[in-house]
């Protein structure tokens, strides 16, 4: 299954769910495959010996038709990674938009061979890399913080979607995941609200918890399971997992 976690605002906490979904795979005995598509290559420092040339980037896959294996690096206790660089961002304007390199991440994907899931850290803007996510995902999972304005980015999201459907011909299925979610604020209620009335049953019933450890972890190029185990945000992440399974959203 290929997962793509996308969302056009930033600080929604996209990169700690990819990771942390990941992590909580692995536990399972399924230890998935991470792309990291972001120029920012935020997941890349996360893993903390990941950066560095970037002929063993992604960017290479695009540039030099590197096959999508040879770039992988393994990651202790989460599964195997393939890092960004940030040359990544000269992607649009060196190729361009045709269908050709909006296909490229799907046939190179379906190049290495199946088997694992794969989860796809977009970068936060609407381009040629995020648009290879698209055309290569199976299904997408969107992070929300708990706030008014990630409230209008995700009718934007929808909307972006709902565009690029007709061109995909098929329709993405999607989960939208609230983040940063603080029970005592009646905000974080009212946007919980907002969003089951907008997606109904996209909307996950698990809330990703405003929680200290999921914030920290990433600073000791940690997941949250290795990080604090027994942590509210851990438990959280395993729900998600649950739930997604539940929902075939992975598979079994």
């Amino acid at each position: 299954m290929r997962i793509a976690i996308f969302n056009q605002k930033g600080g929604v906490g996209k990169t700690t769910t990819a990771l942390n979904l990941a992590a909580a795979l692995a536990l399972r005995d399924r230890p998935a495959l991470l792309i990291d598509l972001d120029p920012q290559a935020h997941l890349s420092a996360i893993h903390g010996n990941a950066l560095g040339n970037v002929e063993a980037s992604i960017f290479s896959f695009y540039q030099d038709n590197r096959p999508l294996h040879d770039l992988e690096v393994e990651w202790r206790g989460v599964g195997h990674l393939i890092p960004a660089h940030t040359e990544l961002i000269k992607v649009d304007s060196i190729f361009g938009k045709g269908p050709n390199i909006l296909n490229k991440l799907n046939r190179g994907l379906t190049e290495s061979g199946g088997g694992r899931d794969v989860i796809i850290d977009c970068c936060p803007f609407l381009g040629v890399l995020s648009l290879n996510a698209v055309f290569a995902a199976d299904k997408m999972l969107v992070p929300v913080s708990s706030d008014f304005l990630s409230l209008r980015g995700a009718l934007q999201i929808e909307r972006t979607l709902k565009a690029i459907e007709p061109v995909i011909k098929r329709r993405l299925e999607r989960r939208y995941l609230l983040t940063r979610f603080d029970r005592r604020r009646k905000m974080c209620y009212e946007v919980q609200s907002r969003l089951r009335d907008q997606f109904g049953a996209e909307l996950c019933e698990t809330t990703i918890s405003e929680n200290v450890a999921v914030a920290e972890a990433p600073a000791v190029n940690r997941d949250i399971f290795s990080h604090a185990a027994n942590s509210r945000g851990a438990q959280d992440y395993a729900r998600l997992l649950d739930e997604l399974t539940a929902a075939k959203f992975f598979n079994g």
